[in-house]
């Protein structure tokens, strides 16, 4: 799988669409990024509370592929780092094509497992009118494609930096594709 690079990282600490860049971020091990809205053990994300707040939080950091950002910014769109809510933005891995359960290592230090694909929401459109069918796609049998990132929990805390570089440790065979968390 080879290696990859951290070209940006953003955390927030509201629940606002679009996240701040910053020169580093600290993953906090079990929790997720240290000052933002989503960190926590159990899911943060208001929808999930609602149903059930002792659900876990699969969905601690949220990693994207900028190799997407060149993708819609060809296709007229503007996007740039942490804009639609991402953690980590990356360049060189084939985020959506990861099997369940990879780890990354992100620089020196943090490890996150990844749990599987973020599902866009209507936030999206409201941030670019039109961007939501660009980053939920149809695939050729016509099932639904997620483009916007995949989400993980963080097993080993640290801090990331834009530069970093990004090693990836596949687990162990059968591979289960990403299903949306």
């Amino acid at each position: 799988m080879g290696m990859g690079v951290v070209t940006a990282v953003s955390r927030n600490e509201e629940y606002t669409f679009t996240k701040p860049t910053h020169a580093s971020i600290t993953l906090l091990a079990g929790l997720g990024v240290e000052g933002d809205v989503h960190q926590g053990v159990t899911v943060k994300h208001r929808s999930r509370v609602a149903q059930d707040p002792t659900q876990p939080n699969l969905r601690q950091v949220h990693l994207m592929h900028a190799e997407l950002f060149d993708e819609l910014r060809a296709k007229g769109f503007s996007v740039d780092p942490g804009e639609i809510g991402e953690n980590v933005t990356t360049r060189g891995i084939d985020l959506l094509g990861l099997p369940t359960g990879t780890l990354l290592h992100l620089g020196p230090q943090a490890v996150v497992e990844v749990t599987g694909l973020r599902n866009p929401c209507l936030q999206i459109d409201r941030f670019s009118k039109g961007l939501l069918k660009e980053v939920v796609g149809k695939g050729p049998d016509g099932e639904l494609v997620r483009r916007a990132g995949i989400m993980s929990i963080v097993l080993v805390g640290g801090v990331v930096s834009p530069g970093d570089e990004i090693r990836v440790e596949l687990p162990a065979e059968p591979h289960r594709p990403l299903q949306t968390v």
